[in-house]
């Protein structure tokens, strides 16, 4: 059985929460003067057109609210939403540096392919930890205390 070493949940940035708020707000106001202005009423599909885009926005945002980070004695995990999980052994990490996940590198927030060739999840354009592996791409995840992970990550690969 893997012992949990360390834990960690980094929310969405201040940046991805105001503009999807706005977002939802915009398409929120459509929505209501459509059905004051009793348009709703004439074109029900209306509703279904304007509704969906808005359950989207509130469903990708749901999913990709935050970051789950967990180093286990023998593995680090990075969950990203419903569909973004990474496993990583530790004995196949080379090296864990802390670094920071920039738009430059990345070209905005998300799972992404960096500039440098990396692939990072980033819930913000701030303080991330970059993971070489003996084999693949380098990984990038955000972090709020990446100087603690990689030094959590290089403690427990010494020990195994």
């Amino acid at each position: 059985m893997n012992d949990v070493v360390y834990v960690e949940w980094v929310p969405a940035g201040t940046l991805i929460k105001v503009l999807v708020g706005s977002l939802s707000l915009l398409i929120l106001c459509v929505l209501l003067i459509t059905f004051t202005a009793g348009v709703a009423f004439q074109y029900p599909l209306l509703i279904v057109v304007l509704a969906s885009p808005l359950a989207f926005v509130l469903f990708a945002f749901w999913n990709y609210r935050g970051i789950r980070i967990q180093v286990t004695d023998k593995e680090l995990l990075a969950n990203y939403g419903l569909f973004n999980r990474k496993r990583i052994l530790l004995g196949d990490i080379v090296s864990c540096e802390p670094t920071k996940a920039s738009f430059g590198r990345y070209g905005g927030v998300g799972v992404r392919y960096g500039t440098d060739r990396s692939w990072a999840y980033t819930a913000s354009f701030s303080s991330a930890v970059k993971i070489i592996l003996r084999k693949g791409k380098p990984f990038v995840f955000s972090s709020n205390s990446p100087e603690e992970i990689c030094s959590i990550i290089n403690q427990t690969k010494s020990v195994s």
